[in-house]
């Protein structure tokens, strides 16, 4: 991989962008918006806008099945970026050779990138990925920081191989989960926000070759699994502590649900938007799923430990609602078993 010396001021990259939802979507817009006054003047006022932008294709989202374009797509329309929407990436190489990048950004695209696409840029393929890499690599970086939770995550920008998630370590960032509560999108957010400046910072010292690039420590990897709808099925044999920790990281996607049998067969699914845990110290053990009212006055469900006290729900094709509201609609739900 060819660089420039490092007494050189180096012209504005030519950057072909590949991502998909919205952690990519917040990068992308932040390369777009950035001005950056560097060395000796000679950088465009929008250096880091890509010249080609490449994601997934426009997908059927929600009960009604509307054809929607993917958030990376909606930010490259914004900014009159062209747009390639391959089903297989390696489909979209002609469009990216001929765009000619200097260099390539990914962030959460969904696909590893095949060695006739990783060969094309002078300066390598950067990937923004949203973990303190060598630990969890792989689809779900996120939701497992919250799973485990993990006090401190942060972003690392690798120099992409072959293998996922491997590549040599450019640059990374920290970020301190301070707040305890802290749902699945709003950590992406926070992480897309911190992925994006850390590019900002990083792409100049990257083409002026002022950055060694450092292998990863093979025995610290981890690994992260692509979620699936089944994942979401709650455990009620869990504690109550792990199913709150699942419904803050599983949100919106793949949610966390339950099911609910009203009359005999009939079991209708309840999807668990918000929930607390309530310690009891009532010797007393109910069969595990066992819906009761709580101090609170609100359902709690016994776990494997402890209660689940859900604060928010929705019936399947009904819209969200808070436990109260549930409740006067629906009073037979305390005494039933969650299934």
């Amino acid at each position: 991989m060819k660089k420039t010396s490092p007494n050189l001021h180096p012209s504005s990259p030519k950057i072909v962008f590949i991502g998909t939802p919205e952690f990519g979507a917040i990068i992308l817009e932040k390369l777009c918006e950035a001005n950056f006054k560097p060395y000796s003047g000679r950088w465009p006022n929008e250096p880091f806008r890509p010249v080609l932008v490449v994601t997934a294709p426009d997908k059927p989202v929600g009960r009604k099945k509307i054809i929607t374009p993917p958030p990376v797509k909606i930010v490259a329309q914004k900014y009159n970026i062209p747009v390639s929407q391959p089903e297989i990436l390696v489909n979209s190489k002609s469009q990216i050779t001929n765009s000619k990048p200097d260099l390539i950004i990914v962030a959460a695209y969904g696909q590893i990138l095949p060695k006739e696409i990783l060969e094309i840029p002078k300066y390598g393929c950067l990937n923004v990925h949203p973990s303190l890499l060598p630990k969890y690599r792989g689809a779900s970086p996120i939701q497992y920081a919250i799973l485990n939770k993990d006090k401190e995550t942060g972003v690392t920008i690798i120099l992409m191989d072959k293998k996922m998630d491997h590549g040599k370590i450019i640059s990374n960032s920290k970020f301190l989960i301070s707040n305890k509560e802290i749902t699945y999108p709003e950590l992406q957010k926070e992480l897309a926000k911190i992925g994006a400046n850390l590019l900002l910072e990083t792409i100049p010292k990257w083409i002026k070759g002022a950055i060694k690039p450092k292998a990863q420590d093979e025995s610290a990897a981890s690994y992260t699994k692509i979620l699936t709808k089944k994942d979401g099925k709650v455990d009620w044999r869990k504690s109550a502590d792990e199913i709150e920790k699942q419904i803050r990281a599983y949100s919106p996607w793949p949610g966390s649900w339950t099911f609910w049998q009203i009359i005999r067969e009939n079991l209708l699914r309840v999807k668990i938007l918000k929930a607390d845990v309530f310690k009891s110290h009532d010797e007393k053990v109910y069969p595990i799923g066992k819906v009761l009212v709580v101090p609170q006055n609100e359902p709690g469900i016994q776990c494997g430990k402890d209660f689940l006290v859900i604060k928010k729900l929705q019936l399947d094709g009904k819209k969200p609602m808070n436990s109260e509201e549930f409740l006067r609609g629906h009073p037979d739900f305390i005494g039933t078993i969650l299934k």
